[in-house]
């Protein structure tokens, strides 16, 4: 593990994404009682399947799923481990479905799939604001993505991925939300994986993405520096980050679709931090409650059996620069067509009943 360094004291550089939310927690709480007016080691695997939030997320209105960890995130009742319960409990497997729920139960980010991810947005964030809880997000179609691997795609040129993201941006619009942008973007950019000749594109096409989703006063926007695994050194990261337009960001996030430890992740991030003037991050806890799988890293990231489930979704994370732990992978979803998944992002049910039964608890 890379030795911890940190300075005497940190001066955030936004306002914390726990202390921002808890303040529009208690604003809304007391306007309730009428007192206020690839080709890297450790690529993340890819875009989760769009989860069906439309009908079920209607139906499940005034249904507040409270997050089993008390997170301030919100629930999507229509997910897939949701769906799956409903299904296994009809077949006469109520053990296995009571199992998901450690799935189910729990705040999972959404990433809109395809050219229009308004409806995906809109709609949960319309949910979230009903139990006054903040939706998380993951904007992920930056063209040339995943560099030709499992989770290739993206927007055919760059004026066709700013108006993707402009349509996202206004799908949010007020709405309390959390933006994990563009995993594996900056960390390709660093590896090589990603052709020399985009990457000035991709850097400035960064950066406007930032610009355009914090001009929704209550977005707050993570830009995506690899896993610990990928880039051994995080001093690679400083500059590719800083031409992206991170300073912009509220910070950047870490271990998205992997594997890495939090101890591991945290000091890690904290490293980052420093070299950026101690900018805040969040960390992707969904599948790393056993750590890495031993072995090659070249496959170790891809639908590695015998993982876990990690720490819940909370911003209560006892280190001031690290604004939250999130679940940014969906677990269950597949890494790509390894070891006997579906394509990248499609739902697994096999899997996530491993994740949930190794987790214990």
């Amino acid at each position: 593990m890379p030795r911890l360094i940190r300075t005497p004291t940190r001066t955030p550089t936004r306002t914390p994404l726990r202390t921002a939310i808890r303040t529009l927690a208690a604003l809304s709480a007391l306007a309730a009682l009428g007192l206020t007016g690839g080709c890297s080691s450790g690529a993340p695997s890819g875009a989760g399947e769009a989860s069906d939030i439309g009908d079920a997320t209607e139906k499940a209105a005034g249904e507040a799923v409270r997050p089993a960890s008390g997170s301030p995130f919100w629930v999507d009742p229509a997910s897939p481990a949701a769906r799956q319960i409903n299904a296994w409990e009809r077949e006469g497997r109520g053990g296995d479905a009571e199992l998901l729920r450690r799935i189910a139960d729990r705040p999972v980010a959404l990433w809109p799939a395809g050219d229009d991810p308004v409806p995906t947005i809109e709609k949960a964030t319309k949910a979230a604001g009903r139990q006054d809880r903040t939706a998380v997000f993951v904007a992920y179609n930056i063209p040339h993505r995943d560099c030709g691997q499992h989770s290739a795609g993206g927007a055919q040129d760059s004026a066709a991925y700013l108006d993707w993201v402009d349509a996202f941006a206004r799908a949010v619009g007020d709405s309390d939300a959390v933006v994990v942008l563009e995993p594996d973007a900056v960390a390709h950019v660093v590896d090589g994986c990603t052709p020399g000749e985009y990457h000035a594109e991709r850097e400035r096409l960064l950066g406007e993405a930032i610009d355009r989703l914090k001009r929704q006063p209550n977005t707050k926007v993570y830009l995506d520096a690899g896993n610990p695994a990928w880039i051994d050194d995080p001093g690679k990261l400083v500059e590719p980050l800083r031409r992206a337009g991170v300073a912009r960001a509220d910070g950047f996030s870490l271990n998205v679709s992997n594997f890495q430890t939090d101890a591991t992740t945290k000091s890690y991030g904290l490293r980052l931090s420093d070299a950026l003037g101690g900018k805040h991050f969040v960390v992707d806890t969904s599948r790393n409650g056993n750590g890495p799988l031993n072995g090659d890293r070249g496959t170790a990231w891809c639908n590695p059996p015998g993982r876990a489930l990690g720490t819940p979704p909370t911003t209560d994370t006892g280190e001031p620069a690290l604004d939250a732990y999130l679940w940014i992978k969906r677990p269950g979803e597949s890494d790509g067509e390894c070891r006997g998944g579906p394509a990248a992002g499609r739902w697994w049910p096999d899997y996530a009943l491993g994740l949930a039964r190794n987790s214990g608890a």
